[in-house]
């Protein structure tokens, strides 16, 4: 992923949370006492400053009461034409005997092995 599609995708992320939050008519730092999450790392979030590992979202997502899958796709984490349940995306994410970095480094491989096989694809319709 380009460096400057991850800062676009976390402001709006950032963005997306505030607004969440707002709807929700809860103040950051109540936000920040539900979710378990420090205040000024939240308002990092939500400026755009930060980009928060899934189980930080997921416990967002729980205490704003959405489903965490929206915020990975808010993330950049799944993409929204992969569709919600029982994609190999949120199988990982939800792998609690993952830490953080294998469950990202899963999502890399993954996402580089999808992107190969549609090289492969444009390249077969190419000599049909």
């Amino acid at each position: 992923m380009a460096k400057g599609m991850v800062g676009k995708t976390v402001t709006s992320l950032g963005d997306y949370l505030k607004e969440q939050r707002v709807q929700s008519k809860l103040t950051l730092r109540q936000l920040s006492e539900k979710a378990g999450v420090s205040n000024p790392y939240l308002s990092q979030i939500e400026r755009g400053l930060r980009k928060p590992s899934a189980d930080v979202l997921q416990q967002i997502a729980k205490a704003l009461r959405i489903s965490a899958e929206q915020l990975y796709v808010q993330a950049g984490i799944l993409s929204p034409e992969d569709g919600v349940g029982g994609s190999v995306e949120l199988a990982i994410l939800n792998d609690s005997g993952l830490t953080e970095r294998q469950k990202q480094s899963l999502l890399d491989v993954y996402s580089s092995f999808l992107a190969l096989n549609r090289g492969d694809e444009d390249e077969q319709a190419e000599e049909s």
